[in-house]
């Protein structure tokens, strides 16, 4: 097939004026006004107000071109527009040839008898989206997310650019991905399905192309298939069948190697290619493995027949302007991902479906997707049209990823099933059957049809579908936020062993650097109105001040207001995972609301809107550790009140450890445990000497619990360490009360570089140590680690340039 991208003389306007500026294509309205000087920054401030007026007017795109031979002397040409944003008419040379209404879908028109040699006219008019959903509302209401503009669930365009609990009210317009040409001769080929049959040392590919014919000629194709190490092998005639004699299995980060074997299929007329399809692929087998067990009924992530404990975050779009998304900056962003020793990723359906780039990209880091279909937070109106709207825009979707290694699963939609079986937002009956209908029909059918070695699950959270209970902590998937929105302690992430947690977070600001793009001086207090508009959950500041008071001591300043508050995140986080880590086997999974910013936000991600790694992402990095080392302790968390029977804390509460190693490898794993009990100068007050522990492959294995009546809850605390062939893998410490009561010494922090490495040392034990550069946004191997007194600390610079180096820990929280 012939191709011609139409990226180049492009420009836009507003409806019905006159004043062209030059449009980037693939690109935005926002992106080239910007790039225009015709708007300010919708970042800045307060300025996204201005910005949502603009879209409620109309812009018009234009460009001429000639039409390369090829492509007009073609049997059959179309203009193939793989993504309109998205409500737009399409006209060439004065004829309109259609129009879109979906941005999670390509649209094709034929131009053979429009099309001309030179002088060709595209225009494409996109119609105010902010205008279309308040007219369809108004024609039949569907309700979803108060964060979000009424009427967003009417229009087939990312939920989360109509505002969010993290994002802005934003609905940006263009043409976002590539818009081409294509001339067909004989045929093309749509698509292509390869199904997997794994025996021993075998797998045999099953090859089944749909392909389009456009005229009576004979059609064949070939197969070639390319090996991880790049020799190639060529099956003619047609193959509907390819052994793969010992196949090189691909194996999701931390389980095993990825690698990729190349798939092309060859459409052939007389001998000559007319056409190809190329994917690359990974041999595994992939599902969740459902069965009956002590605990309730398992939901567990099975690559080749082995059961992994799922462990990342949920990803939502990387800008709210897509047009500065590009295949460099999300590769960056997953591999800070893997840095961080995720082996998931969650995509959120309130965004849109992923560009190739991204899944080709999880295929080699080894991230299983979960994929959620677009849709969340919300009811919808299943018309007709509607429906055969979506139907398009599933076939597409599933049909492009679904080859790729990295696809884990397939999910229906975000929340829907838990807020349709709670009654949320008036859903009419009409409503709620229209929710079966999609969810736990169509879109199963359709999945079932297209790619059937896929798991597909109804909803996020679920225990199956039919609103059987779609919370059940026994068995499916659950969001669990009664810490964070429900104000619970995070202490009660202990009372819970879920057996898959797919959401759950706990909010955090950004570093300072962050909050000055986009505050003057005056507006950085985070009462203030312009932080407030970066802060888009109605109730979290004041959530995140209440959670702070009855855990640290109050910050002199904003900027230690903005350390403590990630303090408060990491912590919270590290105190779930750890314990659903060390129930593994009931537990199966902890995906950690949310990964990354589409702005510059006070938000729950781990990595902030300009790539800054918040104290969450140093956190995850170390809890989900292959092999890590983790502790149960008993003190003042687990019984907080120091008034209750007026009581002496450090005579009558109890002071224990329980200690924990969890093996997320396929291989046994020798450790050698070590723990200490110190005063808060370092001094050793008891030696738990070392415990040899061999923790089976894909297990954890507890040690012996050990109390410590010794222990002064307001100075002493433990640090325990994990150590294979003099390496130590895991280590970290814990105290007996909260931090606000904890007698922290002044640890005087210091540093030197030496070479590409940064070595921290302190004078008395130290908690949290963050180290950070003058433009706050390098990355180290480790950060907001603890420290011992006299310890130094070697710490690798990964990226980023050790100039202006500033300190400080829990101590400087006063």
């Amino acid at each position: 097939m012939e191709k011609q991208l139409l990226q180049t003389g492009w420009k836009m306007t507003e409806a019905g004026k006159k004043d062209w500026i030059p449009a980037s294509v693939p690109g935005s309205v926002y992106n080239d006004l910007l790039q225009a000087g015709r708007m300010e920054d919708p970042y800045w401030r307060d300025n996204e107000m201005q910005a949502l007026a603009l879209m409620d007017s109309d812009y018009l795109y234009t460009t001429a071109f000639d039409a390369q031979a090829s492509v007009l002397n073609s049997e059959r040409a179309l203009l193939r527009c793989e993504g309109l944003d998205t409500i737009a008419d399409i006209t060439l040379n004065g004829v309109k040839l259609g129009s879109a209404i979906n941005m999670h879908r390509c649209w094709e028109f034929d131009v053979q008898s429009v099309l001309k040699v030179s002088g060709n006219v595209l225009e494409i008019l996109f119609h105010s989206p902010t205008r279309y959903i308040k007219e369809q509302d108004a024609i039949c209401h569907a309700g979803g997310s108060l964060e979000a503009m009424a009427g967003f669930p009417s229009l087939r365009k990312a939920h989360c650019m109509f505002g969010w609990d993290w994002g802005p009210r934003l609905p940006d317009a263009g043409i976002w991905r590539d818009i081409m040409l294509c001339g067909i001769n004989g045929g093309r080929i749509i698509s292509t399905h390869v199904l997997q049959h794994h025996e021993k040392d075998r797998v045999t590919l099953e090859i089944h192309p749909e392909i389009e014919k456009v005229s009576d000629v004979a059609l064949t194709y070939e197969v070639v298939l390319t090996a991880p190490d790049g020799s190639e092998t060529v099956y003619g005639n047609a193959p509907e069948k390819i052994v793969v004699e010992n196949p090189q299995l691909w194996w999701p980060n931390g389980l095993g190697a990825q690698p990729l074997y190349t798939v092309e299929v060859r459409l052939l007329r007389d001998g000559e290619t007319v056409d190809t399809w190329q994917k690359r692929i990974g041999l595994r087998t992939m599902t969740m493995h459902i069965e009956k067990d002590a605990f309730g009924e398992s939901f567990a992530h099975e690559v080749n027949g082995v059961q992994f404990f799922a462990m990342g975050a949920d990803y939502i779009p990387e800008d709210n302007i897509l047009a500065r998304t590009n295949p460099a900056r999300t590769r960056d962003l997953l591999e800070q991902a893997v840095a961080a020793n995720h082996n998931c990723i969650r995509v959120w359906g309130g965004g849109h479906y992923p560009s190739d780039a991204f899944y080709d990209i999880c295929d080699e880091l080894g991230l299983v997707v979960w994929q959620d279909f677009m849709f969340a937070c919300a009811h919808y109106n299943l018309t007709d049209e509607f429906e055969e709207n979506l139907r398009a825009e599933f076939a597409e979707n599933i049909k492009r990823i679904r080859s790729h290694a990295s696809l884990g699963l397939w999910c229906g939609n975000n929340e829907m099933e838990m807020f349709t079986s709670f009654g949320m937002w008036d859903m009419t009956p009409r409503q709620k059957g229209n929710y079966t209908r999609l969810y736990e029909y169509i879109i199963p059918k359709m999945v079932k049809a297209l790619d059937p070695q896929t798991f597909y699950w109804p909803s996020s959270p679920s225990s199956g579908g039919d609103f059987d209970n779609p919370v059940d902590e026994s068995r499916g998937d659950v969001h669990y936020w009664s810490v964070w929105h429900g104000s619970l302690p995070f202490t009660d992430y202990r009372n819970h062993n879920f057996r898959y947690v797919s959401e759950f977070g706990f909010q955090a600001f950004p570093t300072m650097k962050t909050v000055e793009s986009f505050t003057r001086p005056e507006d950085r207090n985070i009462f203030s109105y312009v932080m407030e508009k970066h802060q888009r959950n109605n109730a979290a500041n004041s959530k995140i001040m209440t959670y702070l008071g009855q855990t640290y001591r109050y910050p002199a300043g904003l900027d230690t207001l903005l350390y403590t508050s990630q303090l408060l995140s990491a912590e919270a986080m590290k105190y779930g995972v750890e314990h659903w880590r060390r129930n593994r086997g009931c537990c199966m999974g902890a995906i950690v609301w949310q990964l990354n910013d589409c702005w510059p936000v006070a938000s729950w991600s781990s990595i902030d809107y300009f790539g800054r790694w918040k104290a969450l992402h140093y956190y995850e990095k170390r809890f989900f550790a292959p092999v890590l080392l983790s502790c149960e302790e008993k003190g003042f968390l687990e019984d907080p009140n120091p008034n209750r029977e007026c009581r002496d804390l450090n005579a009558d509460m109890e002071k224990s450890i329980r200690l924990n190693v969890t093996n997320e490898t396929r291989t046994p794993q020798t450790v050698t445990v070590k723990w200490k009990l110190c005063n808060n100068r370092s001094e050793v007050l008891r030696d738990g000497g070392e415990t040899v522990v061999t923790v089976p492959a894909l297990s954890s294995v507890w040690l012996d619990k050990v109390e410590l009546p010794e222990a002064n809850m307001f100075t002493d605390y433990v640090r325990y360490e994990c150590w294979q062939d003099g390496q130590m893998l895991s280590a970290s410490t814990v105290i007996f009360s909260v931090p606000k009561y904890f007698e922290y010494l002044d640890p005087q922090l210091s540093c030197r570089v030496e070479g590409d490495e940064i070595v921290v040392s302190a004078k008395a034990y130290a908690k949290s140590v963050e180290v950070l550069n003058e433009n706050e946004d390098w990355i180290l191997e480790d950060n907001y680690f603890d420290l011992d007194a006299g310890e130094e600390r070697r710490i690798r610079i990964v990226k980023g340039e050790p100039v202006g180096i500033h300190m400080r820990s829990v101590y400087n929280i006063r």
